[in-house]
Formats: structure tokens, sequence, C-alpha cells
């Protein structure tokens, strides 16, 4: 982890269990801070907060609101994520490829029992890891479209969604070859160049969404090539070669 990362992540160590108190469970930092490939006053602290009991809009609450503290005391951060899970979960049969791998395989523990001890070994060259991790793109694509209809016309409204959207894609089509390739990168350079030697074809689109992931540009044109050409084609083709993920409830 870059030191200057340090303090901010013992703050968020701290404070987590103010917010939560005795629901809380464990937590996980994620992302590019503990995989010391962070940018200071770029890139964002990742958190995941694990209860012993499914969220409520009250905890929603109390993430947003510490996320709010930290981003606005620590420079070095541009923003706080907290994703909130209840632990039974994370360690349910459904999630054991998806929530749970990404617990077992992407999370660094920070406080609490560590799950991963209690989830399988995955192997990237598993098919039923790539379909149940991004195997729903299709389900997304609607609510991509609704996203961009609703954003402002303003460049910066529009560069968040294009970087979260350009990440979404390149991972999903990093894991739509990750059986053939069988091994596994956090980074998105890395990861578009992997897809584009089985997809020569989108290799030039896959690299750029890979640039726009770092370095966003809020441009519409991009929103909706995303929306209407490379997700489209990529939520058909991941459906033809692993399927499609299984369905959870309330979906």
């Amino acid at each position: 982890m870059p030191d200057a990362f340090r303090p901010v992540v013992a703050a968020a160590r701290t404070r987590l269990p103010d917010v939560f108190g005795e629901g809380l469970h464990s937590a996980y930092l994620y992302g590019s801070v503990p995989r010391g490939t962070a940018r200071v006053g770029r890139s964002d602290l990742d958190l995941l907060a694990v209860l012993h009991h499914d969220p409520t809009d009250a905890d929603l609450g109390g993430a947003r609101a510490l996320g709010a503290e930290l981003d606005g005391e620590f420079g070095q951060i541009d923003g706080v994520g907290t994703l909130l899970f209840g632990r039974d979960r994370l360690l349910s049969e459904v999630e054991r490829y998806d929530l749970g791998w990404f617990v077992a395989c992407l999370c660094t523990p920070l406080l609490g029992e560590d799950l991963a001890r209690r989830l399988p070994r995955h192997r990237p060259e598993d098919p039923l890891l790539a379909r149940e991790t991004n195997g729903d793109l299709a389900l997304l694509l609607p609510r991509w479209r609704e996203r961009i209809d609703a954003a402002d016309d303003t460049e910066e409204a529009r560069g968040p969604l294009v970087r979260f959207m350009s990440r979404h894609l390149v991972r999903t089509g990093f894991t739509l070859v990750m059986p053939r390739w069988r091994g596994w990168t956090s980074d998105l350079r890395e990861m578009a160049a992997v897809f584009g030697t089985y997809y020569p074809a989108r290799k030039a689109q896959m690299a750029s969404a890979a640039a726009l992931g770092r370095e966003p540009v809020g441009d519409a044109a991009v929103l909706r090539s995303y929306a209407d050409d490379l997700g489209p084609w990529l939520a058909g083709e991941y459906a033809r070669v692993h399927g499609v993920k299984a369905p959870r409830a309330g979906q």
C-alpha cells in the first residue's frame, strides 16, 4: 500500500465499527489502494463492509456519510465507494462464484473474520466462474441506458459514467476469455490486451475502454457506443460462450 494512503485506511478501520456497531461482521479493502497502484488525488478508496444482517436503509446512509466524511478529510483520495452485504448472502451457494469469489480473491481483510477461509479455492479456467461473475451484462444494459438518459448534459456529469462503464466492459471482456487464458489480472490494460488476442476485431474498442477507465472523458458518444454497440455485442457473445448468470432474488 502506498504510504500516502495509510492514514485514510487507518481512519476507515477505526470508524467503520462506529458506523455499524455490533452489526458489523468484518470489513475489507479492494481495488487500487491495497494493490499498490493507487494514484494520489486520482484514486478512490474501495471498501466492503459485511454485516450480520441484510443491509438496511440506515446502514446504506451510514456508509454514504462515512464516505463523504473520509473524502472531505483526505485529499489523497477522490471519493469512497462502500459495498454492503450480509454475511449469509456472501456465503450462500448462489454467490459462491460471484460475491464469494470477489471476497476470497479480490479483497484484503481489514477487520474481523476473513470469510475467505469459508470459501472454495476458485480457479480462473472454470467457466462457471466466468458465467457467474459477469454473465448478467444483458440485464444491466437497460439500466445503463436509463442512467445515460438521466445524466446532465455536461462532461462533468458524464465522466463518472464513462469511467464506471468502461471498467465494467473491460472486466467483462476479460472474464469472457479468462478460462482460455487460464489466469487472472486486475490491470485494465492487460485485461484489454488479453481480450484482444481472442477478439482482434474488437481489440481497439476494448483498449480505448481500458484507457477511459483510467482517464475518463465525459463524451456522450462514448456512452452511446457502449450502450448500443460494444455492450450488446459483448452480452450476446458472453451468453453464447458461457450462458447466463443464475438469477438472484428480486432480479
